[in-house]
C-alpha cells in the first residue's frame, strides 16, 4: 500500500505532501538516500526500531523508534529499504519546515532526532491516536488537524528566504548568490545567517544540493548522456566541479550513478 494526501490551507504553504506506506517488499535491505533540500518527520507503526547505517560500512550506527524528524542533508545518509515497515512521512515543503521547530534549523542539518527531543510527547501521543484509528483517510485528517492545531500561530516564514529557496530550487543553474544578496538588499552575513536558521544550511551548500538535484533528474530522464552539457546545463562552474560534487552528495561519480538500477529517485540500493 502506498498512498499519499496534500494538506488543505493553511497547511499546505508548508507541508507538501502526507505519505503513508505498508507492505512495500524489495530484493535489497538498504537504500542510500541522497540530499535533496528536504526536511521530514516520520512516523513508524511499528515497535521495532528502524536503523541509520554507516555509509561505507553499512554497520548500524542509530536507531530511531515511533517518531523521528531528519532535518536538511548535505551528504547521503543509509537506511532501511522499507521492507515490511508501516510509515507515515510528513514531507515539508523546501525550505518551510521552520515554523515546526522550536529552535533553528541549523540544529537538525545532517541530523536524525528522536521527537521526544524536539516536542517532548506531542508527537508520540499523535502517533497513538494514528494507531487507534486503521483506515488511511482518517489517519491523515487526524495528523492535519494535529499540525495546524499545534503550530497555526507559528506557521510564517522570512519571505526573504523563502524567495531564495524558491529560485534555487527552480534555477540552480542561473542563480549567482551574490547577484541575489545583492536583489534582496541584505548583506551576505546577514541573509546567510537567516538561510541557515530557517533552512538549516547555507545558501552556498543548498544551491549545490539544487544543482546536484537537476543533475540527478537529468541523467534519470537521459537515454544518452553527455557530461560535458549536464555540468553545463545543470550550473556546474566545470566538469571537474560536476564530478566532484556529485561524488560527495552520491557516494558515485555521474558514469557510475548512470549505471545503477532503481525504482525510486534519490534511493541508490547498496545492501
Amino acid at each position: 500500500m502506498f498512498r499519499i494526501h496534500i494538506p488543505r490551507f493553511p497547511l499546505s504553504q508548508f507541508v507538501e505532501v502526507f505519505i503513508f506506506y505498508e507492505g512495500i517488499t524489495h530484493a535489497h535491505q538498504v537504500d542510500r538516500f541522497l540530499p535533496n533540500g528536504d526536511t521530514e518527520i516520520l512516523i513508524d507503526f511499528h515497535d521495532e526500531p528502524q536503523y541509520i547505517y554507516d555509509n561505507d560500512s553499512l554497520r548500524k550506527i542509530q536507531a530511531c523508534r515511533h517518531v523521528w524528524a531528519s532535518g536538511v542533508r548535505t551528504r547521503p545518509i543509509t537506511i532501511p529499504s522499507g521492507n515490511a515497515a508501516a510509515m507515515m512521512v510528513i514531507a515539508f515543503k523546501k525550505g518551510k519546515a521552520a515554523p515546526f521547530f522550536p529552535f533553528p534549523m541549523n540544529e537538525v542539518a545532517d541530523r536524525v532526532v528522536d521527537a521526544d527531543l524536539v516536542w517532548g510527547r506531542d508527537f508520540c501521543d499523535l502517533r497513538e491516536l494514528l494507531l487507534e484509528t486503521k483506515d488511511i483517510e482518517p489517519r491523515f485528517a487526524i495528523a492535519e488537524e494535529f499540525l495546524i492545531r499545534k503550530f497555526h500561530s507559528r506557521m510564517n516564514l522570512n519571505p526573504c528566504v523563502a524567495f531564495a529557496v524558491q529560485e534555487m530550487t527552480n534555477g540552480p543553474d542561473s542563480i549567482s548568490i551574490a547577484r541575489m544578496n545583492h536583489q534582496i538588499g541584505y548583506s551576505q552575513k546577514h541573509f546567510t545567517e537567516m538561510f541557515r536558521k530557517q533552512v538549516g544550511i547555507t545558501p552556498k551548500a543548498y544551491l549545490k544540493i539544487m544543482r546536484f538535484q537537476k543533475a540527478v533528474q537529468t541523467i534519470d530522464a537521459a537515454a544518452t548522456v553527455d557530461w560535458g552539457q549536464i555540468s553545463q546545463e545543470c550550473g556546474f562552474f566545470d566538469q571537474a566541479h560536476f564530478i566532484n560534487d556529485f561524488k560527495h552528495f552520491s557516494g558515485f561519480t555521474p558514469a557510475e550513478y548512470a549505471e545503477i538500477q532503481t525504482n525510486y529517485q534519490n534511493y541508490i540500493p547498496v545492501g
